[in-house]
């Protein structure tokens, strides 16, 4: 199976928000090949939950799963850190009242 590049699907994820009316942009760029992408939502309330790819080895499934969540501030110390590890790491910020992400979503869940 072919892999997409991280900076295509992070273009099409941003254009899949868009088409939903949920403003969402880059706040991290990192390898355009091969990046590992997180997921920001911000719920402008003051919160906020991250989330990061998973790949399961014994059954070969990808899912979002929950990286960190609660206040702002705590969500951006932890994308913080986990930029310290990974230089080419891509972070997306997508903010949404109704805490629409569309990571759940076919094309973007698998």
């Amino acid at each position: 199976m072919t892999r997409l590049t991280a900076d295509l699907w992070v273009s099409a994820y941003l254009a899949r928000l868009r088409l939903v009316n949920i403003p969402a942009f880059v706040t991290s760029k990192g390898d355009a090949t091969a990046g590992a992408v997180l997921v920001k939502l911000n719920t402008l309330d003051g919160t906020a939950v991250a989330y990061q790819r998973s790949f399961d080895l014994i059954t070969g499934d990808r899912r979002w799963i929950e990286l960190a969540a609660g206040a702002e501030s705590e969500v951006d110390a932890a994308l913080a850190r986990q930029g310290q590890f990974d230089p080419d790491l891509w972070v997306i910020e997508v903010e949404d009242r109704q805490g629409r992400h569309l990571l759940d979503e076919p094309g973007l869940s698998e």
